[in-house]
């Protein structure tokens, strides 16, 4: 008798409301109408039944088990109509509203913007029910609309008390630093050391320390933030540290992943203050050579904090406070840097954005981020420090034949689907992408971008090599970082905001101390490692969707005005297009464009007129006018002019 084929798989879900995933044996993944769903959720891991196949169609199935739950919380608009009260989610791909028990509703009022958790669902044919868990405000609020976004993305803004008393008692009891500690350390508090961050930073994880040695080499630290030290294993700081996975950069303000009492003091390297620190110190010549590495638990007291403006002066000056040093360290990041590119590694530099904001937080600028070599001197010297524990970690278990079980930062080679769409793309631009007579490696795609630097189109380019990458992430084991074009990668240099940089202190510690790593600890890494590349993804998107919500709420007040634009990409339903200046994106509705009808060919990204032969394609510049922005939807409607 034939079994009907079973699979399990994430479910991913469309703002329409129809579900797929991923078949291992097809090309295809399944499609689960929205009437198949079985109160399956985006995220959530499912069991699909598959229906019978039909000559022609996609596969189709039905969710018959679900096995996890990917999250129970929603932000959304409360609406009481009728003597009973639904939250209508903000999440476009939450397909049904959610009923609120009127004993749970904790007062919240029509039109309020709230935070419901679903509490039952076992019929798909009703709403689920849930309660209120926290009332946000009113709707538009500039607090609210940035609460909203972290929680939904499944983050809290506040800490458990247990673990704001736990901090609170670290920086009451441990803030000095006792002599016996100090003592089990090496001591480089002689050693001119600083830090070179954001003008309006205060979480310091790392410094730079330079010392010239008797034969002439440099003696280059990169001491970072000793947070295992403070964040014990275990401890509920830990378990915090570990649920939230990294620190949130929203436009106008950070949710940490440690409280404040750590993050921006005790465990900070705020200058003039002994800090404890994990190192990495190596002499070099002054080609740039590496002579000899060291790693181990440091106290260090940083001379200067430079901001990266400031630092980018003395540098282009020649002159001022320790600017031989600044122009030691900016020689041997050039050198560190060219070796990198010729290794092939990638340049993956884009245009980021930010915001001058009001009192309310309303954006009255946005403008582009400036790339300065201040920027990318500090980044060679991190990059350096992560590549060389990686590779020392693994050094280290081969040596004693043992498995260099760690936490790596791996980022494997694009899909080769990717990669097809990747080169339709870049001949539709005029570039030329040879993906069918060997693996394409990184100096392949470097060569490209190499090509359009100055063209109109770099940034775009550059975009859209991006996205055809593979998302880099958190494993126990090394495979190498593709985009870096290293053999070897970690993250060692951001305990402070991201939780696998703590993992690696504790794994590069016990390295040193030549201690294994048992079977519950390796299932821990693992299970860590997965987490956090979670975690990082729903970061990523709520730092995006404030963003994209002060990028609407910006251009609502541009509304009717004219500005310079570059397409960014084409749909059968509209044109995508990007302002110049502030990087605003918002679409062109083809149904506008009522001069002629107009038609897509998704392989050379054109959209052309039936009568008139006019051609709109990727990376055309063009003018537009600000038609409407809708706050709730986050969109920008463009017009051609």
């Amino acid at each position: 008798m034939n079994q009907t084929p079973i699979i399990t798989g994430k479910m991913t879900i469309t703002s329409k409301g129809i579900g797929y995933v991923k078949n291992p044996d097809l090309e295809q993944d399944i499609e689960v109408q929205n009437q198949f769903l079985n109160t399956a959720l985006h995220g959530d891991e499912v069991e699909v039944t598959l229906h019978a196949k039909v000559e022609g169609m996609r596969q189709s199935g039905e969710v018959t088990k679900i096995i996890s739950r990917a999250k129970l919380g929603f932000v959304g608009v409360i609406d009481k109509e009728a003597g009973r009260t639904f939250l209508i989610p903000d999440d476009k791909k939450m397909y049904i509203d959610i009923m609120v028990n009127e004993q749970k509703t904790m007062g919240a009022e029509n039109g309020q913007k709230a935070f419901v958790v679903i509490t039952k669902w076992d019929d798909p044919k009703k709403s689920p029910e849930g309660e209120v868990r926290q009332i946000l405000g009113n709707k538009g609020d500039n607090n609210v609309e940035m609460m909203s976004i972290v929680l939904e993305k499944g983050f809290d803004t506040d800490f458990p008390d247990e673990v704001v008393a736990e901090a609170d008692d670290i920086e009451r009891n441990e803030r000095i630093i006792p002599a016996n500690e100090v003592a089990k350390r090496r001591d480089m508090r002689d050693t001119f050391t600083c830090t070179i961050d954001p003008f309006d930073a205060k979480d310091f994880d790392d410094a730079l320390s330079l010392k010239t040695l008797p034969s002439g080499n440099y003696e280059a630290g990169v001491h970072i933030a000793d947070v295992s030290h403070y964040v014990r294993e275990g401890s509920a700081l830990d378990k915090e540290a570990l649920k939230r996975g990294c620190s949130i950069y929203l436009v106008d303000r950070t949710i940490p992943m440690l409280p404040h009492v750590l993050s921006n003091d005790v465990c900070s390297l705020n200058p003039n203050e002994d800090k404890l620190t994990f190192s990495a110190v190596f002499e070099m010549t002054p080609q740039g050579e590496i002579v000899s590495r060291w790693f181990g638990r440091t106290v260090i007291n940083s001379d200067k904090r430079f901001t990266y403006e400031e630092a980018q002066g003395i540098i282009n000056a020649g002159s001022g406070e320790y600017a031989d040093t600044l122009l030691t360290f900016k020689s041997l990041a050039e050198i560190l840097r060219k070796e990198k590119f010729a290794n092939g590694a990638i340049d993956f530099e884009t245009t980021e954005v930010k915001f001058r904001l009001d009192e309310n937080g309303k954006p009255l600028e946005v403008y582009k981020k400036e790339r300065l070599d201040t920027h990318k001197l500090v980044e060679d010297f991190m990059l350096l420090a992560n590549r060389e524990v990686a590779k020392f970690i693994i050094d280290e278990h081969e040596k004693r034949k043992e498995d260099p079980l760690g936490i790596y930062r791996n980022h494997a080679l694009p899909e080769r689907e990717r990669l097809t769409d990747l080169s339709i793309f870049l001949k539709a631009l005029g570039y030329t992408l040879d993906i069918e007579k060997k693996d394409v490696t990184p100096k392949d795609i470097q060569t490209i971008i190499n090509q359009a630097t100055g063209d109109v189109n770099e940034q775009l380019i550059k975009t859209a090599t991006i996205r055809s990458m593979a998302k880099a992430v958190y494993a126990t084991h090394n495979i190498g970082h593709f985009g870096l074009a290293f053999k070897y990668y970690t993250h060692f240099t951001s305990p402070i905001r991201r939780y696998p940089d703590l993992l690696v202190h504790r794994i590069l510690q016990d390295t040193l101390d030549n201690k294994r790593t048992d079977d519950k600890k390796a299932a821990y890494y693992m299970m860590a490692a997965r987490q956090s590349s979670d975690r990082e993804v729903s970061a990523s998107e709520a730092e995006r969707a404030s963003i994209k919500y002060k990028q609407v709420e910006y251009m609502m007040s541009h509304i009717g005005e004219t500005f310079d634009g570059v397409i960014t990409g084409v749909s059968e339903w509209g044109i995508y297009v990007e302002e110049a200046e502030t990087k605003c994106e918002g679409m062109v509705k083809l149904r506008d464009l009522n001069d002629d009808y107009y038609t897509l060919n998704p392989k050379t990204y054109t959209v052309t007129g039936g009568s008139t032969g006019k051609k709109y394609t990727l990376g055309d510049k063009v003018r537009i006018k600000v038609l409407g922005a809708d706050l709730e939807k986050k969109i920008i409607d463009y017009r051609f002019v």
